[in-house]
């Protein structure tokens, strides 16, 4: 096995913590006689716990082997993989170093584990490439992922040469990406030496805008600009305003859900990693996917400066954002900035009031917003429309008059009419009798 890894060229930079580099020190070490034999067993097993690891955590459940190898292949960010991400496989002299790496890797799968299982008395590869998992509840989140892998994965098992398996895995990177973007949908920023460093966010809501009962033309208009920015055509930045427990953050994360087979991205930062915003464009710029920087909760208080470093990110600095970037936040407040009556002191009674250099300079960030969409607390034949939507979505009576003055009640100790009062109260209801809700309001 280390034969084949140290011929690897394009591929090679796996990492040395990589499953299939501490496999290759563990055979190098057996064939030389370098370990003794219960240390070998000991290394084994631990890399096998790896492996069922990786595919408990996305769903592998035939040939884990396979499977693994066919996720390296999928996750290797190098120059070749980033180029066909980008453009598809093109003629060139990189062709011939990628299929070369792709032969070592069918050799990689043909790989004849039982030589060393019979020297250790192990048979624990022999279950790997023929496992069969629990049956279970599939994590919609990895779905996707999972069947790729296990599609490609089968599909290089019967690949003929090299040659074929260029056109399977060149394919795959043109058709869904390549590494952790195409992998995942969601990410969170982390700072690191010369940039940044993106985590994955494992554990998305599977919402939709279904599940969000009423705001039909918020929902709508939503839709209709992500659309347009998804497929490459003028949209603008989004800014999801108005009251608490709307539905304002479950909206993105839904928005998100249903786009994210078309190449959607969401990366989630924070007011204090504003300064962290250039670095995060230029890591994605040239990426061949579609990033929404999401905000959440957005708002300054008077003092707070940092709202003029996103004025500039945004909108209006040396560098264009590029057009596969799009802003979008949510906010208590429409213009996001908190206004005071000393803002206004400067201005003329018998011009505009906008006149003062002050109030501009505030109001200037929420203009930069072109899509803004109000989310307003419900009337309250609304709310009783909302209560009794998910009710029926949590399999309790929604025509039950009882339920509606219960919410009259519920919500007047708990914060007035909105999705989220609604919710709540649901799962009040529901806690009660055992059973599980789903978010309305956020």
């Amino acid at each position: 096995m280390y034969r084949e890894t140290s011929e690897l060229l394009l591929y090679g930079d796996l990492g040395e913590d990589s499953i299939l580099a501490h496999l290759a020190g563990i055979f190098f070490d057996w064939e030389h006689g370098l370990s003794e034999k219960p240390a070998l067993v000991r290394r084994v097993y631990a890399e096998v716990k790896r492996l069922l690891d990786l595919a408990t955590l996305y769903g592998f459940d035939h040939n884990l082997w396979h499977d693994y190898l066919t996720f390296e292949l999928i996750s290797n960010e190098n120059s070749f993989s980033l180029t066909c991400e980008r453009a598809g496989a093109a003629e060139g002299s990189v062709n011939r170093f990628a299929k070369a790496d792709f032969a070592a890797f069918k050799r990689l799968f043909d790989f004849d584990f039982a030589p060393i299982e019979r020297d250790l008395g192990i048979d624990c590869f022999d279950v790997l490439t023929h496992y069969r998992a629990i049956p279970k509840k599939a994590q919609m989140y990895y779905r996707a992922v999972s069947e790729r892998v296990r599609a490609l994965s089968d599909a290089i098992d019967r690949a003929r040469d090299a040659d074929r398996i260029f056109d399977l895995v060149t394919a795959h990177y043109r058709d869904y990406g390549v590494g952790m973007f195409g992998l995942n949908r969601a990410f969170r920023v982390r700072a690191a030496d010369g940039g940044v460093r993106f985590e994955a966010i494992n554990n998305i809501d599977a919402v939709t805008l279904d599940d969000l009962i009423g705001y039909e033309l918020q929902k709508a208009e939503l839709r209709e600009n992500t659309a347009a920015f998804v497929s490459g055509r003028g949209c603008n930045n989004m800014l999801l305003y108005g009251d608490a427990g709307t539905g304002k953050s479950t909206s993105v994360k839904a928005i998100l859900n249903e786009y994210a087979g078309q190449g959607l991205r969401m990366i989630e930062i924070y007011k204090h990693q504003f300064p962290l915003l250039s670095d995060v464009i230029a890591a994605v710029k040239r990426r061949n996917y579609r990033f929404m920087i999401f905000i959440d909760d957005l708002s300054f208080e008077e003092h707070e400066v940092e709202y003029k470093f996103l004025k500039a990110v945004i909108e209006g600095g040396v560098e264009t954002r590029p057009d596969n970037v799009l802003i979008c936040a949510t906010s208590n407040r429409r213009h996001l900035v908190r206004e005071t009556w000393g803002d206004r002191g400067d201005m003329e009674f018998n011009g505009d009031v906008h006149r003062s250099d002050t109030m501009e300079e505030k109001l200037s960030l929420a203009a930069r917003f072109g899509c803004a969409i109000n989310y307003s607390n419900p009337d309250r034949r609304q709310y009783h429309e909302i209560v009794r939507g998910i009710a029926r979505r949590s399999g309790l009576d929604a025509d039950d008059p009882a339920l509606i003055a219960e919410a009259n009640k519920w919500e007047l100790r708990h914060g007035g009419v909105s999705g989220r009062t609604a919710q709540q109260f649901i799962n009040h209801l529901s806690g009660c009798a055992g059973k599980e809700g789903r978010t309305q309001g956020g």
